[in-house]
């Protein structure tokens, strides 16, 4: 099968695109035809040997699929061949098929096509997780969101509203941070422009945020330290910024504030029904059209390395999707 192959570590123009062998469809497993997938920031961290998991070379990366079952294992009851699915691999997405836990899988409803779908589990899963599950969001108080207008955080401010949430959205521009108050953001800051702590406290009336939500880390988790109100909850969702940054403890103590990790693909591990309740609520406000996925661009296989570029230089708004086959 065609697949984007990484060999070594390094930046997208590592990677190479060539042919690996099918695998095999073990009891529990599900092969299948993928027509799209999602570009994360993990994959550039993955092929670069900075993620969590590195897997052993030659693999392919890509995590997050959409596409139709080809086959199914004699232990698998609740799919068949034909079947439209969504779901998360550990490897293997960017390819024209692949071989996976079938318990990964979900249903894609028919409202909903492939590109949608393959951008659809890691950013409103890890949003709507994060919001409700750690960062017990409640209506009426107030949700500020670092890179607002990326792939998770263009989610939390749309989930964030639906919640009943007063949402502040940072990013670095004007044209990004008008995206985000079309999904629901009641305040911006343009972070180039305003010191964060000051315009919040503004915002708030001295308060500061309830629940921030910090896909960047670096710099902008130590700006939020200093905007969050007593008993905040600042949810470390990942490291766009590429600075893991070091948690102030004096002020976490005086803010009487959680500091809360997000390692949302952990749960598929920990506490799957976590993560598939979630999903399957973010699901029924899809097909009640409450939300509205945003994909800024859609590139061929061929295109994986402008794919990746696009989101490891801050280029794309939303979510960026390979489309693996033309009729995805």
């Amino acid at each position: 099968m065609k697949a984007v192959i990484c060999k070594e570590w390094g930046d997208p123009s590592t990677l190479t695109i060539g042919e690996m062998p099918d695998g095999e469809v073990g009891h529990t497993d599900a092969r299948v035809a993928i027509h799209a997938c999602g570009v994360n920031f993990g994959d550039v961290l993955m092929i670069a040997g900075q993620y969590q998991v590195k897997p052993e070379f030659p693999f392919v990366p890509g995590v997050e699929i959409a596409g139709e079952v080809l086959e199914v294992g004699a232990g698998v009851p609740n799919l068949k061949p034909g079947d439209r699915v969504m779901g998360l691999v550990q490897t293997g997405g960017f390819a024209e098929e692949v071989v996976t836990t079938a318990a990964t899988l979900i249903p894609i409803p028919e409202s909903m096509d492939y590109v949608t779908a393959a951008a659809f589990p890691i950013a409103y899963g890890t949003s709507h997780l994060a919001l409700t599950h750690r960062g017990r969001l409640q209506p009426g108080e107030t949700l500020l969101v670092f890179g607002a207008a990326g792939g998770v955080g263009l989610t939390a401010v749309e989930i964030g509203n639906k919640l009943g949430a007063t949402v502040i959205a940072c990013a670095s521009t004007a044209e990004k941070l008008a995206i985000t108050e079309h999904y629901g953001a009641a305040y911006t800051i343009n972070y180039t422009e305003e010191n964060i702590r000051d315009r919040v406290k503004t915002i708030t009336g001295g308060r500061g945020a309830d629940v921030i939500f910090d896909p960047v880390g670096g710099d902008a988790f130590d700006q939020a330290m200093r905007a969050i109100n007593w008993e905040g909850r600042l949810l470390v969702i990942g490291f766009a910024s590429g600075k893991i940054p070091e948690l102030p403890v004096n002020l976490a103590l005086v803010k009487n504030c959680s500091v809360v990790g997000v390692y949302w693909g952990a749960y598929l591990q920990q506490h799957p029904e976590v993560l598939f309740n979630s999903l399957q609520t973010l699901l029924s406000w899809y097909d009640g059209q409450t939300l509205r996925p945003h994909i800024s661009a859609t590139y061929s296989m061929d295109q994986i390395e402008d794919a990746l570029n696009a989101l490891a230089e801050r280029k794309s708004t939303g979510k960026v999707v390979v489309k693996i086959r033309d009729e995805a």
